[in-house]
């Protein structure tokens, strides 16, 4: 199980730490994690919260899951306060090695650190009392591996090429709220979450993709933002389990939009809707997106 780490805490067994901001793990951050594993020792991954324009990623809660599924012992978490940006280079260095008995240490080629961005791969390398493997950063078709990249896509509502950048398919986790049961009464029952407000944000609109839950996964039609037609612009995320029958109120799901179906329109009818509802659910049964418990 991994454990949580917090600023100020310590962790007292000797242990590889994999140093920069990581609020996800993409296909750069999986040359860092391999590399980091050949080290006998426990595996830490610093993750830094709040400090990403427009949002992070991935949550604190989807991180924790994302660090565990991919074999991590724990994370060190850290609020990107001001007391924290206003930390030198060297503070941080003394704070790292004071709270962790670091035998080696990890960390992308751009990774930078300390007030100002000031601290580099180099200056780590000259006050380290361990180790420092420095990794080449990953291109694919030439473009860096980033979270900015992968944020951009999300923008543009092409989750295929933003998974083929992640390690694992991009999700929105939640817990099931009760909501207005509208869908029932049209054939298609939903689940709703709260799309989290630290969250960059996805493209509105409907998507297609699966939906994780305690009793397995399933294909899921999936709305990303307002219900005109029924009056609602309240921004949530709602989705139609295909093939499920059951309660998840009040239980932990991960919603996984795999591909861009369509803007969210208003129609005439609730009838209008629903034809439109079926055309989606066809869609779905057409498509085979890979399950995703195996990786989130």
């Amino acid at each position: 199980m991994l454990k949580v780490i917090k600023q100020g805490a310590a962790y007292l067994k000797p242990c590889t730490m994999l140093l920069g901001g990581f609020d996800g793990i993409h296909a750069g951050h999986k040359t860092l994690v391999e590399a980091a594993k050949k080290y006998p020792y426990p595996v830490g991954i610093m993750s830094v919260l709040g400090c990403k324009r427009g949002g992070d990623l991935f949550t604190v809660c989807e991180r924790e899951r994302i660090y565990e599924s991919a074999g991590i012992d724990f994370v060190w978490e850290i609020e990107f306060s001001a007391a924290f940006k206003n930390t030198s280079a060297e503070d941080f260095l003394s704070e790292l090695f004071s709270q962790f008995q670091v035998k080696a240490a990890l960390c992308g080629e751009d990774f930078r650190f300390g007030m100002g961005a000031c601290g580099t791969p180099e200056l780590l390398k000259n006050r380290a009392p361990c180790p420092v493997e420095v990794v080449a950063l990953k291109r694919i078709a030439g473009e860096k591996v980033s979270a900015s990249h992968i944020k951009q896509l999300l923008s543009e509502g092409d989750l295929p090429a933003a998974n083929a950048l992640l390690t694992h398919p991009y999700f929105i986790g939640g817990r099931v709220e009760h909501g207005r049961r509208v869908g029932k009464t049209i054939g298609f029952p939903t689940v709703n979450v709260t799309f989290p407000a630290e969250k960059y944000p996805l493209r509105e609109g409907v998507y297609g993709g699966t939906v994780l839950t305690e009793a397995g996964e399933y294909p899921a039609i999936v709305n990303v933002g307002a219900r005109p037609t029924f009056g609602v612009e309240e921004r949530k995320v709602e989705a139609y389990l295909q093939g499920f029958d059951g309660n998840l109120y009040e239980k932990e799901i991960y919603i996984c939009p795999r591909e861009f179906y369509r803007e969210i329109a208003k129609f005439e009818s609730a009838e209008a809707l629903r034809a439109q509802l079926e055309r989606d659910k066809a869609r779905l049964s057409c498509a085979n997106y890979q399950r995703a418990g195996d990786r989130i």
